[in-house]
């Protein structure tokens, strides 16, 4: 059982660092995820970049030697032609095999090596294209690479062309030969505008791109410290709420402690606890201690049960609160028996006040059901005129004088101010405590 219970609190215990924890891991994955896009992106941008410039190079070189060709027929020249020639074919078959629908991804590969790209970099090629092809930037490029297929069409005419004539020997033809001259060259310009146009668009894309890129990781890394933030003082609110709850514990089980469950008001032991603080500090003369017994409450308790019984000891708890000063303490000692302290009152006060409980109580009528109590109560008073009075023997002499207040009639006050010839009946065994009222 112990170890089941020990399991099951590791297990909360987890999960409850995993709930902590888990809003920092999502921010941190999706800054990770930001960040890896990122590269990806970039690392596309850039291998187009290369790839341009492989791609614009090679269309200049087939210019070149095709134009030497035209004027030499050298067959080793008209070899490099071809070859530098196969590098923008070869891309343009890739963008083609990319423009298809469905895509054909395999023959864009294949395409982009004979292009020159990096093996590596022609997964990068085929993601950018196919995903990105609409954002506005690579979409201008394309455009610009796609302008040149008439052209390498062109070019490769010609070279079909040249490579005829001189199979038939020597191109005597000195104005023909100037013509195809100019037209590659004009090829040529042709070609430069667009490469510079295809890598000014690539560029400004790519720092856009940065620009964005930079903005969105700002923005992840500002959320994950506003997050850490707040979260930190959630935290710190849970730990005050959990502070405050705990005091507000601490302080109900100590009133539960000190105080009487059924009246609110102290119990006995808090009341013997307030006793011996100001018999500790009180100047002689200066204390006052009242004991209060109700004299009909077990009639009331047999004849209307307990619930009656309760209500009518928080009724005279009311009462005995009412015109109290902030210093004096109230207590209900057990059953329906009450104490009150009165620091700094007079013997002639303490007699006042107990007269003026008395003839309150007798004035009030207890209804139930119906049904009307009188309800009294018998009062003893002890006042202290001796600063080394024990708090057992206030007790004492303050109960002395209460069961002398019942053995003479009940509903009355009997003072015992601490003088021989008054304290005269000892205190009442348990028995007969319990037999009050």
């Amino acid at each position: 059982m112990f170890r089941r219970t020990a399991t099951s609190m590791k297990g909360r215990s987890l999960l409850h660092v995993i709930k902590l924890v888990s809003p920092f891991v999502m921010v941190v994955l999706l800054q990770a995820a930001i960040a890896g896009f990122s590269l990806e992106v970039m690392s596309s941008v850039r291998a187009y970049v290369a790839g341009e410039a492989l791609w614009s190079r090679s269309q200049k070189n087939a210019v070149y030697f095709l134009n030497l060709y035209l004027h030499s027929g050298e067959a080793s020249q008209f070899a490099q032609y071809q070859a530098s020639l196969a590098v923008p074919i070869g891309d343009e078959f890739a963008r083609w095999a990319l423009e298809r629908d469905p895509v054909d991804v395999e023959a864009a590969r294949i395409g982009f090596l004979q292009g020159g790209n990096h093996p590596d970099d022609v997964p990068g090629l085929i993601w950018l294209f196919r995903y990105f092809n609409r954002v506005s930037f690579l979409q201008e490029a394309i455009r610009e690479w796609a302008a040149t297929d008439p052209m390498l069409l062109e070019l490769s005419v010609f070279g079909e062309v040249i490579r005829s004539e001189w199979e038939g020997g020597r191109v005597q033809d000195a104005s023909r030969v100037q013509v195809l001259s100019a037209r590659l060259s004009e090829l040529n310009t042709e070609f430069t505008v667009h490469a510079k146009r295809f890598s000014a668009v690539l560029g400004e894309g790519s720092r856009a791109i940065k620009l964005t890129l930079t903005g969105i990781n700002i923005v992840t890394a500002v959320t994950l410290i506003l997050l850490l933030i707040w979260h930190t003082r959630r935290l710190v609110l849970q730990r005050q709420a959990f502070e405050h709850a705990l005091h507000a514990e601490k302080e109900r089980l100590a009133f539960q402690a000190s105080h009487d469950w059924l009246t609110g008001l102290s119990n006995r032991r808090a009341f013997e606890a307030r006793l011996q603080g100001e018999l500790d500090v009180a100047p002689a003369g200066s204390l006052s201690l009242i004991l209060l017994d109700l004299d009909q409450f077990k009639n009331v308790n047999d004849s209307c049960g307990h619930l009656a019984g309760d209500r009518l000891l928080c009724q005279v708890s009311r009462l005995l609160q009412q015109d109290r000063r902030p210093h004096d303490l109230v207590a209900r000692l057990g059953g329906d028996e009450f104490g009150l302290i009165l620091p700094q009152c007079s013997p002639y006060d303490a007699v006042d006040i107990a007269e003026r409980l008395r003839r309150a109580l007798e004035l009030f009528t207890f209804a139930w059901d119906d049904r009307c109590f009188a309800v009294t109560a018998s009062i003893g008073v002890a006042c202290i005129a001796d600063s080394t009075t024990t708090l057992e023997n206030a007790m004492r002499r303050a109960d002395a004088a209460c069961y002398r207040a019942k053995e003479k009639g009940r509903n009355r006050v009997q003072v015992d101010d601490g003088r021989p010839d008054v304290v005269l009946v000892a205190t009442r065994p348990r028995e007969a405590v319990a037999g009050r009222g």
